[in-house]
């Protein structure tokens, strides 16, 4: 169908951040293909939320972005359902902890095939519509790809990797796509961890002394493909000051 309405694929879009995106970017006026690994439970009713708002504006998708094949079929889907595509956001991301004498060939390989490997074959499917449309990339980084943290080296570097693509390609697809990144800080804890002394303890060195919220990362993500023209090959850091404490 040829759409009137600007297009976007959200990455692992059922839960968490990735549902605020998807959430701020309907409200502002996009149609949205809706990727899922696992959460299809979670996909489907979040896209009957938002069709109940405009029908015919959402298409999931479910896929294993460490399957190769799948990355320029999403792609491709999406341009079958909707006709264009004006946003890609690389949002899906694995996050593991390898300490140094544990760390497995398989877990590198699942670090960056959702951190970095995935983003990139996305983007580069994603390209020409991209250009067509003159439209827009945003990665979800991490303060973790510019600061290394304890028992996390192979993740601290997919997402080093993942800071490096976005500036890469925001000199190679420019002038006709922009290519930004959104880096959080503590917004949310992964699931299943319960260490309040670690929390407080990493508020305690983030200068506006809070968490963030999904809705914050969701609204630099709209901020960045909306509004932020001459704004391209940038790392918004939205971590209330923490990279401010050396």
């Amino acid at each position: 169908m040829d759409n009137a309405r600007p297009v976007a694929l959200v990455t692992g879009s059922a839960r968490r951040i990735g549902a605020a995106i998807a959430r701020t970017l309907h409200a502002a006026g996009y149609d949205l293909a809706l990727h899922c690994r696992q959460s299809r439970a979670e996909a489907d009713a979040l896209a009957a939320e938002l069709e109940s708002a405009c029908a015919g504006s959402t298409f999931v998708q479910q896929a294993d972005l460490a399957d190769f094949d799948r990355l320029p079929e999403l792609v491709a889907r999406t341009i079958g359902r909707f006709g264009r595509l004006d946003a890609l956001v690389n949002n899906a991301s694995g996050f593991a902890p390898t300490p140094i004498g544990t760390a497995t060939p398989a877990q590198w390989d699942a670090l960056f095939a959702s951190n970095a490997r995935a983003p990139f074959f996305l983007a580069q499917a994603a390209a020409p519509h991209l250009a067509a449309a003159r439209g827009s990339i945003v990665n979800l980084t991490d303060i973790y790809g510019e600061r290394p943290l304890r028992a996390h080296t192979i993740y601290c570097m997919a997402k080093a990797a993942l800071i490096m693509m976005t500036k890469s390609l925001a000199l190679e697809l420019g002038p006709d796509v922009r290519v930004n990144a959104v880096s959080p800080g503590a917004i949310l804890w992964p699931d299943g961890d319960a260490d309040e002394s670690r929390q407080k303890a990493l508020l305690a060195r983030t200068p506006l002394g809070r968490m963030g919220t999904p809705e914050d990362v969701a609204e630099a993500v709209r901020w960045l493909l909306q509004d932020a023209r001459y704004c391209t090959g940038q790392v918004l850091h939205l971590d209330g000051g923490r990279l401010l404490d050396a």
